[in-house]
């Protein structure tokens, strides 16, 4: 199953070239997401009753044709990746123009977090069934070696370093 979600791309969506900003992709992508989740009874009130919230950990686009002001887009929700107990999860966004042109595409892997220990967790079952939902034959089984895979990791500096 794929979810939906339209937006009308308003003049604040814009950057100086006049098409959608960079950073319009990473708010719409995260928009429609609650969206999905609202929709699926996981929205904002029932995260804060189950004391959970998600974490997107990597993104990263591929652009194709430019989108512009008061055009609608479409933003799907696609489950690409899931770990088995659903506490890791890859979502794939693609973004489209009402007559079904492909503009855009997002990958967002991230995961529950305990809101009070802000530690990774394995979501209620709840999450768990509407996330199963929206699998395919094709999403991915995601584990925590999967995190090995990103493009960047963490290296600390001596703050001595720093030249201001």
């Amino acid at each position: 199953m794929i979810f939906y979600h339209k937006f009308e791309v308003r003049w604040s969506d814009l950057d100086a070239n006049k098409h959608l900003a960079n950073s319009s992709y990473v708010q719409y992508c995260a928009q429609a997401r609650m969206a999905f989740m609202t929709k699926e009874k996981m929205g904002v009130t029932q995260l804060s009753r189950w004391g959970i919230g998600p974490v997107i950990l990597h993104e990263r686009y591929s652009f194709f044709k430019e989108i512009y002001a008061d055009q609608t887009v479409i933003v799907s929700v696609e489950i690409d990746g899931c770990s088995e107990d659903s506490s890791i999860y890859r979502f794939l966004h693609k973004f489209y123009t009402p007559d079904g042109v492909h503009c855009a595409t997002s990958e967002a892997t991230g995961v529950w977090i305990d809101m009070m220990l802000r530690k990774m967790t394995t979501p209620p079952d709840d999450v768990v069934e509407a996330m199963n939902k929206y699998k395919t034959a094709e999403t991915e089984v995601l584990s925590r070696e999967d995190f090995k895979k990103f493009p960047f990791h963490p290296h600390n500096i001596d703050p001595a370093e720093f030249t201001v």
